[in-house]
C-alpha cells in the first residue's frame, strides 16, 4: 500500500560532481556534411562520453539505509521503477525510426543519413543507461517490501510507442528527459537518506545528458533543411501550454492510450504527498532547449503559441 504520514527530515545534499566530461557532440549535421565525422569517428566520441559517465547499480544501492527512507522517499522510488519500465521501448523506437531515416535519406543527402545512423548507434547508450534507472528503484522497492509491478503491468509498459516524424519524436523525447530529470532533482532535495539522494542525483544528471544527446540529433534535423521547425514546436505547445501533458497524471483527464504508455501519466501519489514538480522551471529549460533545436526564443507558453501560429501561417 502507498502511505505517507510524516515528513522527511532534510538532509544537506552534496553537489554535483566536478568531474570534467567529453562533450556531446554537436553541429551534427555540418560535421557530417565536411567530412569532419564519420560514423566510426562519431562511435568513438559516443563510446569516450559513456564510458566515462558510466556508474554501478550494485555499488550504488549498496550506500542506501532503507530504514532511513521515509514514507515519502519510498513513494518516489516506487513510482520511478515503474516509469522507467516505458524507456526501453524508447530507445527501441528510436533504433528502429533512425535506420529507417537513414536509408530514406541515403541517396538524397548523406550526411542527413549520418545523422540518423549515429542516433541509431548513440540509442543502444542510452538503453543501457535507462537500464541502470529501471533496475536500481525496482530493486529498491523490492527490498522495501512494496508492491511488486506484476508481469502484466511490466509487459504493458514495455509496449513500443508508434513511429511519428523524427525530428517530433526527438523533441518529445527531450522534453520527457527535462521532466524526469526535475522530478529527481526534486525527490533528491527532500530524500531523508544520503545515499538515495546521491542516486536521485545521479539519475537526474543521466537524463540531463540525454536530452542533450536528443536536442543535438534535432537540431542536426533541422540544419538539414528537411525538418521543418514548426514540428519541434507543436510538441513542444502540446507539453508545455496549461493542462498541457506536462502536469501528467494531475491533469483532469488523462488520455486512454492502447498504443503505449507514457511514464508521465503514470504516476500515483496518495494520502497527501504531493508530486514534485516545478512546472515553471521545465517550461524554462524546454525553452531553451527548443532554442537550442530551432532558434526560436519563446518565454511563456503565450509567445509560444505566437511562435507556431506564425509557423503555420495563421
Amino acid at each position: 500500500m502507498l502511505a505517507a504520514n510524516t515528513s522527511p527530515r532534510r538532509v544537506e545534499v552534496a553537489p554535483p560532481s566536478t568531474k570534467s566530461y567529453p562533450p556531446v557532440p554537436s553541429d551534427l549535421y555540418e560535421a557530417f556534411r565536411s567530412g569532419a565525422h564519420t560514423l566510426s569517428s562519431m562511435g568513438w566520441a559516443q563510446q569516450q562520453l559513456h564510458e566515462a559517465r558510466r556508474w554501478s547499480v550494485v555499488e550504488m544501492l549498496s550506500h542506501i539505509d532503507i530504514d532511513a527512507m521515509s514514507p515519502e522517499d519510498r513513494i518516489y522510488v516506487w513510482n520511478a521503477g515503474r516509469a522507467e519500465l516505458t524507456t526501453k521501448p524508447g530507445a527501441d523506437r528510436v533504433a528502429r525510426l533512425a535506420d529507417n531515416e537513414c536509408r530514406r535519406w541515403l541517396d538524397v543527402d548523406p550526411a542527413l543519413a549520418a545523422v540518423m545512423q549515429a542516433c541509431g548507434t548513440w540509442s543502444r547508450y542510452w538503453n543501457e543507461e535507462e537500464a541502470h534507472h529501471e533496475t536500481a528503484f525496482n530493486q529498491i522497492s523490492a527490498r522495501l517490501g512494496m508492491p511488486v509491478v506484476e508481469d502484466t503491468t511490466f509487459i504493458e509498459f514495455r509496449k513500443i510507442f508508434p513511429d511519428d516524424d523524427m525530428l517530433r519524436t526527438l523533441t518529445l523525447l527531450a522534453i520527457s528527459e527535462i521532466a524526469a530529470a526535475n522530478k529527481y532533482v526534486s525527490c533528491s532535495r527532500a530524500a531523508r537518506d544520503p545515499g538515495l539522494a546521491a542516486l536521485l542525483r545521479q539519475v537526474a544528471s543521466d537524463e540531463i545528458q540525454h536530452m542533450r544527446y536528443f536536442s543535438s540529433f534535432a537540431r542536426a534535423l533541422v540544419d538539414s533543411g528537411h525538418y521543418q521547425a514548426k514540428e519541434a514546436v507543436s510538441v513542444v505547445y502540446l507539453f508545455t501550454r496549461e493542462g498541457g501533458e506536462l502536469f501528467g497524471s494531475r491533469r483532469e483527464q488523462v488520455e486512454q492510450r492502447e498504443s503505449h504508455v507514457n511514464w508521465w501519466d503514470q504516476i500515483e501519489t496518495k494520502d497527501g504527498v504531493t508530486q514534485p514538480d516545478d512546472i515553471e522551471r521545465q517550461r524554462t529549460m524546454i525553452f531553451s532547449m527548443l532554442k537550442s533545436i530551432t532558434g526560436i526564443t519563446v518565454t511563456t507558453p503565450d509567445e509560444l503559441e505566437d511562435a507556431w501560429m506564425e509557423l503555420v501561417g495563421c
